[in-house]
């Protein structure tokens, strides 16, 4: 069998143990390959020892997201910035004369 490349953020199934997982890191200077299983459990792999797994290239699963408890909002990308609707309107970098709720005494 054709020995599969680790890809950051592909999917393989290892077909000895039928588990599902993802490539989270490879490290050439380190001779390391991190991976993530289905369940949100994290493994690394040497070089050799990848090389010796019976691995085929797989789809990500829809529920992937389960193990780490993600709902949709989730699925922004968190290093993008969060503008509200209307971030340019001007009304909003009016502040308030008085704050309700608190007194000068």
């Amino acid at each position: 069998m054709k020995m599969i490349s680790p890809v950051i953020g592909a999917w393989y199934k290892d077909l000895q143990t039928d588990a599902l997982f993802e490539v989270v890191d490879c490290d050439i200077s380190s001779g390391l390959i991190e991976i993530q299983f289905l369940d949100g459990e994290v493994a690394e792999y040497d070089f050799d020892s990848w090389r010796q797994l019976t691995l085929q290239s797989a789809e990500a699963p829809e529920d992937w997201r389960a193990a780490f408890e993600l709902d949709d909002e989730d699925r922004l990308d968190p290093d993008l910035p969060m503008h509200p609707e209307d971030w340019g309107n001007p009304l909003n970098s009016i502040e308030p004369d008085a704050m309700y709720g608190v007194e000068d005494y």
